[in-house]
């Protein structure tokens, strides 16, 4: 067995809400500030293309237990994409695969094919992406001359909105379930509108439950590095739509020891009625110490125990 990593004196446990920059991959931008300011232990929440900017959630710590339940959350981002193009891609970064005439088309009939993402539930995964077929992601497979096999997705569109439009030129604003591929709804519109269509731009703005408010730069970042606990949200904070209960002493040992408390041994302002709700144990430390559901054993709601975060 290899040793296990000792913990630096550096590392901070929460969440970096990081305004990535267009360029550099998600993995590219955590391995710089795992060099740059000494954490170790670091992941992050719903990945960003090299192309896309915006909010990308980095878990520092503890704070990667959290993952889980981070990337499952809604996403809202805005973009920009031209019609009478398609790509290997998907977007503006591969190789043109075919180029058709768009004049015909007017504006009310873009935007129609726009709101229309609201009524898909399935998509195709971009032949060029981090999706695997039996073990080996997509773009492997790709890169390699291999067949690429058509895989689709559930997904849901909650809300599609023209911003501004200047044909060949458009932009938008999409709110999407977690995982969408944003390059596959301008690439799906291309077809229904016959003429092809590529993502040229995309700005992830909201990665519930933080958006761009709170974001720092990668730069801004780099050259303070002495304000990176100040921008940490801390794990009592990190999932501020889960309510926090305190517990005393002995009921912090019987959750470390991975007993399951009554729910109704904790009145909260919204009362669990319930199995499947969640909420985040705190310590008498104000430590925060487990993820908990509601679950029915025996006829009683307790808190069955996620993730523990001790």
């Amino acid at each position: 067995m290899g040793k296990k990593r000792k913990r630096s004196v550096s590392q901070l446990d929460g969440i970096l809400v990081l305004d990535k920059p267009t360029g550099p991959s998600s993995a590219q931008c955590l391995n710089t500030i795992r060099r740059a300011l000494d954490q170790g232990r670091i992941g992050h929440a719903g990945t960003l293309d090299p192309m896309a900017k915006g909010v990308l959630l980095v878990l520092l710590g503890h704070g990667t237990k959290l993952a889980p339940y981070l990337t499952s959350g809604r996403k809202t981002y805005s973009g920009q994409f031209r019609i009478g193009q398609t790509t290997d891609t998907y977007d503006a970064e591969g190789t043109v695969t075919d180029e058709k005439p768009f004049d015909h088309l007017s504006p009310e009939a873009v935007e129609r094919e726009v709101l229309f993402w609201k009524e898909l539930e399935t998509q195709t995964v971009p032949p060029v992406s981090a999706a695997k077929h039996e073990g080996k992601p997509l773009y492997a497979l790709a890169r390699a001359g291999r067949e690429v096999p058509v895989k689709t997705k559930s997904i849901e569109i909650f809300h599609a909105e023209v911003l501004e439009m200047d044909l060949p030129w458009v932009r938008f604003r999409v709110g999407c379930s977690a995982g969408t591929y944003v390059r596959s709804l301008v690439h799906s519109l291309g077809i229904r509108l016959g003429c092809g269509a590529v993502l040229t731009e995309l700005i992830r703005e909201d990665c519930h439950p933080f958006g761009l408010e709170r974001a720092v730069g990668l730069d801004e970042l780099l050259a303070s590095p002495e304000r990176l606990p100040e921008l940490v949200v801390p794990l009592r904070d990190a999932l501020p739509h889960w309510p926090a209960i305190v517990l005393d002493e002995e009921q912090a040992g019987q959750v470390r020891n991975g007993t399951w408390l009554p729910v109704a041994d904790f009145p909260a302002t919204e009362p669990v009625t319930e199995a499947g709700a969640n909420a985040m144990l705190i310590g008498p430390d104000e430590v925060p110490l487990a993820l908990v559901e509601s679950a029915e054993r025996d006829g009683v709601l307790l808190w069955s125990i996620l993730r523990g975060l001790w």
